[in-house]
């Protein structure tokens, strides 16, 4: 059983028009491939912003927490009494919480598009052809079966190089 069909083509405009009329048509999932970024692809697709950023924002909260309180901890478990001052306070440990909130919220950052991304790939991606990486943009079209003919129309007016459906 198919599970979406892929178009191949040659040109930007005449893959973006295609892509505007699947999106418009709600036929199914669109991905598009390209063998460089190209804003009028993502205009096109209007892809949601990128939830990585959540990814960001914990591990930069959670650095800022770790690190006061390891610094706020080595003070009292190791305590230095100067001119008696207090032991714990914020004021002196902001330059090291900071710096484990970029430390913690970068790793976070890496790990969140690795994950999000699927990397590392185990299997083969539906829908890649080699010829994107080079000179040729992709469509790739998820629908149900019976959606699969009306995708295919569409893709070959527009000027599709190719077009196949894979399972």
């Amino acid at each position: 059983m198919m599970r979406g069909m892929i178009g191949v083509f040659a040109e930007l405009d005449s893959t973006v028009e295609a892509i505007e009329e699947l999106k418009h048509k709600r036929l199914g999932d669109l991905t598009a491939y390209t063998p460089t970024p190209r804003h009028e692809l993502e205009h096109a697709i209007e892809p949601p912003p990128s939830p990585v950023r959540k990814f960001t924002l914990v591990g930069a909260l959670s650095g800022a927490i770790f690190g006061y309180w390891l610094a706020i901890w080595g003070s009292n478990y190791w305590p230095l009494v100067v001119g008696g001052k207090a032991i714990s306070t914020w004021i002196p440990y902001t330059v090291f919480g900071f710096e484990v909130m970029v430390m913690v919220g970068a790793l976070s950052t890496v790990f969140g598009m690795f994950y999000l991304a699927g990397i590392p790939r185990l299997t083969m991606t539906v829908g890649y052809d080699p010829r994107f990486s080079g000179a040729n943009y992709g469509v790739w079209c998820e629908c149900a079966p019976e959606k699969l003919a009306e995708v295919e129309a569409i893709l070959r007016r527009h000027g599709a190089v190719e077009v196949r459906g894979e399972s």
